[in-house]
């Protein structure tokens, strides 16, 4: 079976600095994937690179057996990726429900949510979905980050990805906002967005620093370090690994993976 999104020998140079060298790994249709390592490792640098933000100095992305390496990102979106960023950037002078509805229009979402009328009816779905949809009318600046971060979600959800990356989704928020972010994420992969219209939700790759949440949730981990991918597997083999332990967690095992 050929893989959903594949990226093979993935490298980016800025100057001197190899940021990504040689990286190679796939998401399967029905996986939850982490990628993780340590600050610097490359991990943001690939999924630049996956959405076509970043041009790479060599290797290729191709998503359901297309090449997109060097597809604009609006056409990748189109495609059925969808992304989410660490540091959130809403319309911050725009109402919440408005900054949904800017990603609802895109073609694709347009297209495939012919089930709902309008624009902003779609939006207030997705925020109903992430848990927000009482502050639909509020500007997005008086946002706490927990709900920042439910607003991203939302707006890449809008977008009815097949798709969707998320770096660092879980970060800076308090036990209880992880919770309901990673029970959003869950749903979500099982198809709970979208009720009737799809079967199946959609494969996911998640950056992330909370490994012992992200664990919980994903089939596999990739490990970067150093621009490169230096071991993947299960959550349990990934854990057990010397290699990892050293280069990654280091001491910290025990506390980090509990």
């Amino acid at each position: 079976m050929e893989p959903f999104l594949e990226v093979e020998n993935l490298t980016k140079r800025f100057g001197a600095l190899r940021a990504v060298d040689r990286v190679s790994f796939q998401v399967g249709r029905d996986e939850i994937v982490g990628l993780i390592g340590p600050n610097g490792a490359g991990k943001t640098t690939v999924i630049r690179l996956v959405m076509s933000i970043l041009k790479p100095t060599s290797g290729r992305v191709s998503f359901q057996g297309e090449d997109i390496t060097h597809r604009p990102t609006s056409e990748i979106v189109n495609r059925g990726i969808a992304v989410t960023f660490q540091v959130v950037k809403p319309f911050r002078r725009l109402p919440v429900v408005a900054n949904v509805v800017v990603s609802s229009l895109c073609h694709r979402a347009k297209k495939r949510g012919e089930w709902v009328k309008t624009a902003e009816a779609r939006a207030l779905d997705a925020l109903e979905f992430c848990g927000i949809r009482d502050l639909a009318l509020e500007t997005a600046s008086v946002l706490s980050h927990g709900d920042l971060k439910r607003l991203e979600l939302a707006r890449a959800i809008a977008t009815e990805p097949e798709l969707l990356i998320l770096d660092e989704p879980l970060g800076g928020l308090n036990p209880a906002e992880t919770g309901l972010i990673i029970k959003s994420l869950k749903r979500l992969h099982k198809g709970g967005r979208f009720g009737k219209l799809h079967s199946e939700g959609p494969a996911m790759l998640i950056v992330e620093h909370k490994l012992s949440e992200l664990m919980k949730i994903v089939d596999r981990v990739i490990v970067m370090n150093l621009g490169q991918v230096l071991i993947e597997g299960t959550p349990e083999e990934v854990v057990k690994n010397e290699e990892v332990i050293n280069a990654y967690i280091g001491k910290k095992k025990s506390r980090v993976l509990s």
